[in-house]
């Protein structure tokens, strides 16, 4: 079970329009005050922004699940979950587009000040960096039945020189920089995570 291209373009297209409140917050929040205050007060109770916090946290413990799961052979973790890898990947990028929701739903679209701003900031960091990547990679296998790009530079096999460069070494390159980018992004996350939960109950 691995996401065609078209279904990730459908996640992409998924993810913009979640992404789409945070940019016309500025619009909507001050009519929903003159208008529907008594709902605008409920979103930004403090009730309702545990509730939907402990469900973004519950996303986010289960989207590391996935990646211990991912990688466990390589982190020498022996996790008894069953499924295959190309499953549990698939299901890391469904996840992610639904925790975007969560936060969308946590936050009301509303980006913050300060700290917050910036957490939230790095999460969609964390979120597109995995989505772009895994998109472009996908859109490499899924372009052609070609083994071989003839519009960029040579390459040997079999002592033979062939124009183009091979579909896995292009697909290395990508992943060594989105991969990498993403992991030093969910690094700094977890990090500004604790900061926000001890905040959040530091100003209650």
């Amino acid at each position: 079970m691995k996401p065609k291209f078209s279904t990730l373009i459908i996640l992409t297209l998924l993810s913009a329009a979640i992404l789409a409140p945070f940019a016309i917050s500025p619009i909507y929040i001050p009519i929903l005050r003159e208008q529907a205050f008594e709902v605008l007060s409920f979103l930004q109770d403090n009730l309702y922004k545990q509730i939907t916090g402990y469900l973004a946290l519950a996303f986010v413990i289960i989207e590391m699940l996935l990646t211990a799961r991912k990688r466990g052979k390589g982190w020498k973790i022996k996790l008894s979950i069953p499924g295959s890898m190309q499953l549990w990947r698939s299901l890391h990028i469904f996840l992610g587009v639904g925790l975007l929701a969560v936060v969308l739903i946590h936050t009301i679209g509303v980006a913050g000040i300060n700290f917050n701003a910036v957490f939230l900031w790095v999460f969609f960091g964390v979120s597109l960096s995995a989505l772009v990547g895994v998109v472009a990679e996908t859109g490499v296998l899924e372009s052609s039945q070609k083994r071989f790009f003839p519009w960029l530079s040579t390459t040997t096999v079999g002592g033979k020189k062939m124009a183009g460069i091979s579909k896995g070494n292009t697909i290395k390159s990508m992943r060594a920089l989105w991969l990498n980018t993403h992991i030093i992004l969910v690094s700094i996350f977890f990090i500004m995570l604790i900061f926000h939960i001890f905040l959040a109950y530091y100003y209650q």
